[in-house]
């Protein structure tokens, strides 16, 4: 019987997530030949290659593939007993926030790795507007937030940047009404920006509605009432881009930025943070891949 070496199997979930071999040794804190070296060792002892390196960019296999489900339950299996086992018992409380609009996919996994890693620490996730989130920030009342920017702040990091994209009710014809009836909550960042290249565009515009509830503004659209912005790949299933033949300017892109991160007073909201990074990172690479 054959074991599993799972230090082989970290570096080749960490290879698939980064997208090469150079950001996964950075994220595992190893030199690029060791991390090369398990990678060969793993295909050596399953007799199978794992990784396509006939392009400039490494890709799975069918193989390799097949394996990153098993090996990613793998490692998460061995970082939970870890955490759960280990001598050193991390207790604490960290509260973190975030806007409602990037929750997922990314947040979710990244909690779960997080609990398993400490699971004694409670996360208090607060989810509000970036606006009012670095507020909190400042007034030291959230230790870790991300936000969604056209530019980063003092002491804040980039993490990724998303495109910012018109969407409509499935099949709905509200993008061809004018005035343009747009609905996005009063304190969302993109409608000023939205507005102002409408209005640049000369397309005339008028609020559908007047709410901070994001369910009342998801409900108008899917209604077919009106068109709103939203970060592309965060939109519920109940909604479509508007087509390209409805003309409405580009909207640019939003930068997710992290602050918190780099400031060494608690190194669980460091770790925290460090998870934070590796997740967007992946959550590129598998749009890259997708794409």
């Amino acid at each position: 019987m054959r074991n599993l070496d799972l230090t082989t199997l970290r570096s080749f979930v960490a290879v698939s997530d980064h997208g090469g071999v150079t950001r996964a040794a950075t994220a595992l804190n190893l030199t690029q030949s060791a991390v090369s070296m398990q990678l060969k060792r793993l295909e050596e002892m399953l007799g199978l290659d794992l990784l396509d390196r006939s392009n400039r960019k490494i890709a799975l296999t069918p193989s390799g593939e097949q394996l990153l489900g098993y090996a990613r339950r793998l490692v998460e299996t061995n970082d939970e007993i870890v955490g759960r086992l280990t001598d050193q018992v991390w207790e604490g409380e960290i509260t973190f926030g975030v806007p409602h609009d990037i929750i997922y996919p990314t947040i979710p996994r990244v909690l779960k790795q997080f609990n398993a890693a400490f699971p004694r620490v409670k996360v208090n996730l607060n989810s509000s507007y970036s606006t009012a989130l670095i507020a909190s920030y400042g007034s030291g009342d959230v230790d870790l937030i991300l936000t969604t920017e056209t530019i980063v702040g003092p002491g804040g990091e980039t993490l990724t940047e998303m495109p910012l994209r018109w969407y409509g009710a499935v099949g709905g014809t509200a993008w061809k009404q004018r005035p343009l009836r747009l609905a996005n909550c009063r304190n969302c960042l993109f409608r000023p920006g939205a507005i102002k290249l409408l209005e640049e565009a000369e397309i005339d515009w008028e609020n559908a509605i007047d709410s901070d509830s994001d369910g009342a503004i998801m409900a108008t659209v899917s209604a077919d009432l009106a068109v709103t912005a939203i970060l592309e790949g965060s939109a519920p299933g109940h909604l479509e881009l508007v087509p390209t033949a409805a003309n409405l300017p580009e909207l640019g892109t939003q930068k997710i930025n992290l602050y918190g991160g780099r400031t060494p007073r608690n190194e669980l909201v460091e770790q925290l943070a460090i998870m934070l990074r590796n997740g967007f990172c992946a959550s590129d690479m598998a749009a890259v891949n997708q794409s």
